[in-house]
């Protein structure tokens, strides 16, 4: 499948396995659809499916889910912990291979104009696919719960469903269809039975109340184990990491006198989140993704089975009247050729440590070359948002952040490579040290390419926390380059 879209549907029911079997049984019997996961809770008292396919084949499989549920669900009967309005309560669309959020946009509003139509449900829609302000936070939605959803659609002429018709259906509730990003369900568990102080917790970490950046976090109890937990959603693991949204629950927890029990994931997490988490916990030194080993195989794979772009066709894009490749990836690609220069000289000098660590830093480079080109596109189309779009400035931050990673990536790799090739240079032999003197100039190029990139865009963001994040190591790299070019 060259064009893959994955769609995870929550729906209101935790307890009855018959019940969600059928639901998954009516995805599963899709063309060109696999589920990849599905957890239920009784005490939530919900049912949360993952499956992916092709665009066309997500949405039947999705309608077919929602018609099953709405058979078999009924909300008057209801009772859990978690919010809900809807016996299928959220139906997010997520962007993962050859298709874009404006595509999950298109595919939202497909669904929703087919389940109102044709099972007369109210359906909102929310997020990037939200055609109205105050409908784009799910939270907003569920205020109030089916009661309060029920009043407003009563009361006020901005609170009309988006398909289907203008009160609630007797026993499926309303069901919210949206368009995100892929965000990380993940919950913590507390030893205590006080659902009051799990609920203060919850405000202190969450975005709303001023806590942790893209987190969502409720206080609920757990009565059939007799504990009481934090959910949270984290919708951008790279603003605020799951190790991160641990600790600052660990530690509110124990100002309060209470011990975490454990944490659970609900449905799946990037392997960029875990590989995060790994790394910061374990403190492990220039630690890279093509350190771990299905990531290698899947490259060494690749390369076998998809020939890379020439170095004329490269060229040839770089003079393109294209935005992209540009200045980043040509940076990067300066890098990569430095450190294969020093991968030729720690050979020939035989320190094989030197060679490497300079090989896994040209391979990085190489991998950024393309990175860059893709976080750069991912940039201008959020500029291109409407301005009236109130998801358009978080948008934006969100892809200069990646725009400011990638080529500080690219620096960091940069230095680390010029301070390999230095040493190598000055032990080398005469026609060696010429060639490890272009490499350690070229090094030094690449860093300070990318590192202008880097403080662009970072005057460029409004987000203070991220700003925050990056000083530290701007400030570095800016040192490191500062003595390169003194010893050059």
């Amino acid at each position: 499948m060259n064009h893959i879209v994955e769609c995870v549907p929550n729906f209101s029911e935790g307890r009855d396995r018959a019940t969600v079997q059928a639901i998954l049984d009516a995805v599963a019997s899709t063309s060109d659809v696999v589920c990849l996961d599905h957890s239920m809770d009784p005490d939530h008292h919900r049912a949360v499916l993952t499956f992916c396919g092709t665009p066309e084949a997500v949405v039947e499989a999705a309608f077919r889910a929602i018609r099953t549920a709405a058979n078999l669900i009924d909300l008057r009967s209801h009772a859990g912990v978690h919010p809900r309005v809807g016996a299928t309560d959220v139906v997010p669309f997520i962007p993962i291979k050859g298709t874009t959020m404006e595509d999950c946009v298109r595919l939202a509003t497909r669904l929703g104009e087919q389940v109102g139509r044709e099972l007369e449900i109210p359906v909102f829609l929310y997020e990037r696919a939200a055609t109205r302000a105050n409908h784009a936070p799910l939270e907003a939605i569920r205020r109030g719960g089916l009661a309060g959803l029920a009043f407003r659609m009563a009361s006020d002429l901005n609170w009309a469903p988006d398909f289907g018709p203008a009160r609630l259906h007797p026993s499926a509730g309303a069901i919210a269809i949206g368009a995100r990003p892929p965000l990380i369900a993940y919950n913590i568990n507390l030893r205590s039975t006080e659902v009051d102080k799990a609920r203060a917790i919850a405000r202190a970490v969450r975005h709303s109340n001023g806590g942790l950046p893209h987190v969502k976090a409720i206080g609920v109890d757990l009565p059939s184990r007799r504990i009481v937990q934090v959910a949270m959603n984290l919708t951008d693991h790279q603003a605020t990491p799951i190790l991160t949204a641990f600790q600052a629950v660990q530690a509110e927890a124990a100002r309060l006198g209470i011990e975490v029990a454990g944490s659970e994931l609900i449905g799946l997490i990037p392997q960029a989140a875990l590989q995060h988490t790994a790394t910061t916990a374990l403190q492990l030194d220039r630690f890279d993704a093509s350190q771990v080993l299905e990531t290698r195989v899947s490259e060494m794979l690749r390369c076998k089975t998809a020939p890379e772009q020439t170095v004329a066709e490269f060229l040839a894009a770089v003079a393109d009247s294209k935005p992209t490749p540009a200045g980043g990836s040509v940076a990067a690609l300066v890098g990569a050729l430095a450190a294969s220069l020093g991968v030729m000289g720690a050979r020939l000098g035989r320190q094989p440590d030197a060679e490497q660590r300079l090989l896994a830093l040209s391979r990085n480079l190489h991998r950024l070359v393309q990175a860059d080109a893709a976080a750069y596109n991912e940039l201008i189309a959020a500029y291109k948002r409407p301005k009236h779009d109130p998801e358009r400035a978080q948008t934006i931050s969100v892809a200069l952040q990646r725009a400011t990673e990638i080529p500080l990536q690219i620096v960091e790799f940069s230095c680390e490579a010029a301070r390999f090739l230095q040493p190598l240079q000055a032990a080398a032999k005469l026609p060696v040290r010429s060639d490890l003197t272009v490499g350690l100039t070229l090094a030094i190029a690449a860093g300070q390419a990318g590192l202008f990139t880097v403080k662009t865009n970072i005057n460029s963001q409004q987000n203070q926390i991220l700003i925050d994040c990056f000083r530290d190591r701007v400030s570095q790299v800016t040192e490191i380059l500062e003595e390169l070019k003194v010893l050059c």
